[in-house]
This record gives structure tokens, sequence and C-alpha cells, in this order.
């Protein structure tokens, strides 16, 4: 009885609460005599209690909203508040609207503040009325603005919101709540500039020590940025400008990307938590280097995230693939550091299938130099005799189908005197330079030893050079993700027919038909 009473109470005393925010609300708005109650509503926002804050936003957004539109908020420079207003000939007017126009700045400074709150809903609703703030000052600016020569967009209210986007704890839920305004052209372009300011600041602060939390909310941010792709596309605007868009550079596509590129080479500049390495390089030729204007200024992050080795330097690799290829970017030793991921880790790592589909598009060239196809091979062919069994399906295709691009390869396996085994292949194993592994003086042999492997399917399928390589390749992409559970699977469900091991069929536990023990000892 007594909980549910207390339960009672409590929300008769919110629902006063709320009354109480939405009485002085209406007392503000029907005279400029009850200007003082404004502070009622301001002091609610510095309430402990969620649903009073809750109240007072929602209040402060319809009063000074009203007030924006109706022009009651001084406009230029804002005198210090203790600032003598006779003396400057202000007159009542003025004073009034100046003094409303600092419970405005009181306002949102506490809003700012109220986008750390501990309620996600709290800093949800502060976020979004400090946004139609950004909408409100710029269609009623709060500063005078020539129209016929510069243009208006509130940039320092949401370089102030965007900052306390990124403080250096996890705020990815509001980041993806603020995604929605990023659709706006103006918007995005004035945060990409506003971020780029804020990395600089942070990291230099920092003497660039690693903010794990604030460049991941960094990441979250500029990752979710949908960049047009032609100049037509630039037509959705927060803040309609009164004066000659052709000059205005929230307009311009180049101004855009030249934004966009300065955020994103501002943030890899620094080094980053590995998650973070891993998330930039998988949306990276995707999302990223499309919309540069120098693509190759990453190669020095992609240099910098193959040092780190696994799964980074292969992603790495990824990107500096399509710098080669997209970009006319040269980079030598591309292969070179490929060859050198190869080891008996890729058979036993979660990445394995993005590295091989990724390792079979590097190589799908036919423009490949000899010695580099033939050191790929002879390394896979060397691996594949440790490799299991779900690996080796997939590594003898892989290799045939290098031969099969570069027919030149095939003295590899028609090389009758060559090395039968490690003690004389002049093979060099731990030479991490193709060029320098002696591959196109050795054979795979170690083909021809799998066609002796415990599983019959690795067997058949090392068999397959005993015969000449068809010019159709092998579809490896089917390959990749088997596992040993599919291979068992696999062999169990196999149906084996019955094979007889006798011509004369028994008859008997101990003897053929007709003889003595198989008369008188009868099968059932």
């Amino acid at each position: 009885m007594r909980a549910g009473w207390d339960r009672k109470m409590a929300g008769i005393e919110e629902s006063g609460a709320a009354s109480a925010v939405a009485r002085s609300l209406e007392l503000v708005l029907k005279s400029r005599g009850n200007a003082n109650v404004v502070f009622d509503v301001l002091e609610y926002l510095e309430s402990e209690k969620e649903d009073e804050i809750l109240s007072a936003v929602r209040a402060c957004n319809r009063l000074f909203g009203t007030l924006l539109e109706k022009g009651e908020l001084f406009v230029g420079k804002l005198p210090e508040e203790n600032e003598p207003m006779i003396a400057a000939n202000y007159t009542a007017e003025d004073q009034y609207k100046m003094w409303m126009r600092h419970r405005y700045n009181s306002c949102v400074c506490c809003l700012l503040g109220l986008m750390a709150h501990e309620s996600f809903q709290v800093k949800e609703s502060a976020m979004c009325t400090l946004m139609k703030f950004v909408s409100l000052e710029g269609k009623y600016p709060l500063v005078k603005v020539n129209w016929e020569e510069n243009y208006n967009f509130p940039r320092e209210l949401l370089k102030d919101v965007v900052e306390s986007l990124l403080p250096a704890e996890d705020t990815s839920l509001l980041i993806s709540r603020f995604q929605e305004f990023l659709d706006y052209d103006d918007v995005r372009y004035y945060v990409m500039t506003s971020v780029s300011d804020n990395i600089a600041r942070v990291m230099q602060k920092s003497k660039e020590a690693l903010l794990p939390k604030y460049q991941q909310n960094v990441f979250s941010l500029i990752s979710s940025l949908n960049m047009p792709s032609q100049e037509s596309d630039l037509s959705n605007f927060m803040v309609k400008q009164q004066a000659n868009h052709e000059e205005w550079k929230v307009t311009k596509l180049k101004e855009h990307r030249r934004a966009f590129e300065r955020v994103w080479l501002g943030f890899l500049k620094h080094k980053l938590p590995s998650s973070l390495y891993k998330k930039v390089l998988v949306i990276l030729h995707d999302s990223i280097l499309p919309h540069l204007s120098k693509p190759a200024l990453m190669i020095d992050f992609l240099t910098a995230a193959y040092e780190i080795g696994g799964a980074i330097s292969l992603l790495a690799l990824n990107g500096m693939f399509v710098l080669i290829h997209q970009h006319n970017l040269e980079y030598p030793d591309f292969y070179k550091k490929l060859y050198s991921l190869l080891d008996p880790s890729v058979f036993h790592v979660k990445y394995q299938t993005r590295f091989f589909y990724l390792t079979n598009l590097f190589l799908s060239s036919t423009h490949l130099p000899l010695y580099v196809v033939s050191a790929f091979a002879k390394r896979l062919a060397r691996l594949s005799l440790t490799a299991p069994p779900q690996a080796q399906l997939m590594v003898i295709p892989f290799i045939c189908n290098l031969i099969r691009r570069h027919p030149a390869c095939r003295v590899l396996i028609h090389r009758p005197l060559g090395p039968h085994g490690l003690t004389d292949d002049p093979y060099i194993m731990e030479e991490e330079d193709p060029s320098k592994s002696r591959a196109l003086e050795s054979s795979l042999w170690e083909l021809q030893a799998l066609q002796k492997h415990y599983h019959p399917d690795v067997a058949k399928e090392a068999g397959v050079i005993n015969h000449p390589l068809s010019d159709l390749e092998t579809d490896v992409s089917e390959l990749l993700d088997i596992s040993s559970y599919e291979l068992f699977d696999r062999e169990v469900k196999k149906k084996f027919k019955c094979t007889p091991v006798e011509f004369e069929p028994v008859r008997g536990l101990f003897g053929k038909k007709k003889d003595i023990c198989a008369e008188h000892f009868v099968l059932l």
C-alpha cells in the first residue's frame, strides 16, 4: 500500500512540475511584464529529475523558437550583461531584447551541457532543440548580414553542437540520431569543417596519445557522411540563402570534396586503435576514396596500417590495390608485401576467407611477372602440406588457376628431373622477396605428395595435375567457406554401394555351402 501511495504521489509531483513549467511558459509568451518568469523555466533545466528537465527543454524549444520568429531577440554584437545600457543610448525595446538574448544564450549553454546527461532521452531532446535553433538562427539571424556579400549560417552554434557530440566517452547512439541532420547539404558541409578543427585541437592537446572513445565518436560521425556524386545533387539546405547561391561554397561540389578530404586526412594522420583501423579499411575503397580529389594521399595511412600485421595488413593491401589499379599509383613493393603475409597462420584465422578472396583478386592479372606467380604458387603448395583438409581443397584449385592464367608456369608441373623433397629443393621458403625465392627452379612436388593424402577428396583434387589442365578456371569463391564440419558431414552422408567380398555368399558361420560346419552352424 505504501509503495503504491509513493508512486502515486511521485506522479502527481511530476505532473505538477510539468504544469508549473507550462504555466511559466504561457506567462512569458503572454506579456513582456512576465519576462522574469523565464528564470523559473531555466531553473528546471538544472533539475535532477528527468521529467522536469524534459518539460523545461520542451518549454525552451517553444519559447525561444517563438521569440526568434517574432524577432524579439537582439540582433548584432551583444553587450556584456553588466554593461551600462543608458550611456549607450539603448531604447527600452533594445534593452528588453538584449536581456532576453542573454537568457537565450544561457538556455543554449544549458542544452549543450544536457547533451552529456546520463539519460539518452534528455540528450536527444536537447540536441534536437539545439538543431531547431540552428535552423531558426539561419532564417532569423542574430548577426547583421550584408546579404549581397555574405551568406548566413549559424556556424558557431553548430560547431558547439558538434563538439558536444565528440566527448571522451561513447556517444555513438546520439550520433546515430544526429545523422538525419546530415542529409542537409549545408549542415553536412559545416559539420565537416567543425570536425576538422576539433580533431586538430583535441589531438594536439593530447600530444598524439590514443583517445579510443573520442576517435570512435569521430569515426561514427564522419563515416555516416553521404557525399553527393554531382553538383546538381546539392539542393537540400536547412538554411535558405537570400543572396546569389552561385557564389556560396556550400553549393560547390569541389568545396564539399575538399572539406571531406580534409576531415578524413586530418583524422587518419593520427595513430588509431586497432579496431578502428579495421573499420576504416573496410569502407575505404567504397565510401572514402571515390570522394577524394587526390586519393594517392592515403598511401601514408595505408603503409602505416600494413605495418600492424594480421587482418589489418591484408585490408591495407586492398586499399593499395585500389589505388594502383584505379588511380595509377606506383607501388612496386605491393606483391612483395602480399607474399610476406603467406604463412601457416592464414589457414587458421577468422579472416581466412577474405584473405584468399582478395589474394585471388590481386593475382587475377595476366600481366604479372612469371617469377611473382611462380613464387606464390610454390609458397601456397608448400604451406598446403601442413594445412587442414578444408584449406587444401581450396588451395589446390587456387594454384591450378594461377597456372592456367600463366601457361609458362606449367614447367613447375612438367619437370621430371626436378626436386622430390625438401632436402634438394632450391626454393627458399624463408625468403620474403619473391624475386629471390628461386621458385622457378623448383617444381610443385608438394601436389604430387598430396595425392597420397589420407582424405580421399584431397588426394583426388591433387591428382588433377596428372592430366592436362583445362582452360576453364575453377571458381574458388565456392570453396572459401568450406569447414571441417562440412567435410565430415559430407562423408557421413555419402551412400556406398554394397560390394560382395565373396563370389559365393556365405551360408554359415564357419564355412561355405556343403561345408560340414556350415551345415550344423547356420546363420539365422
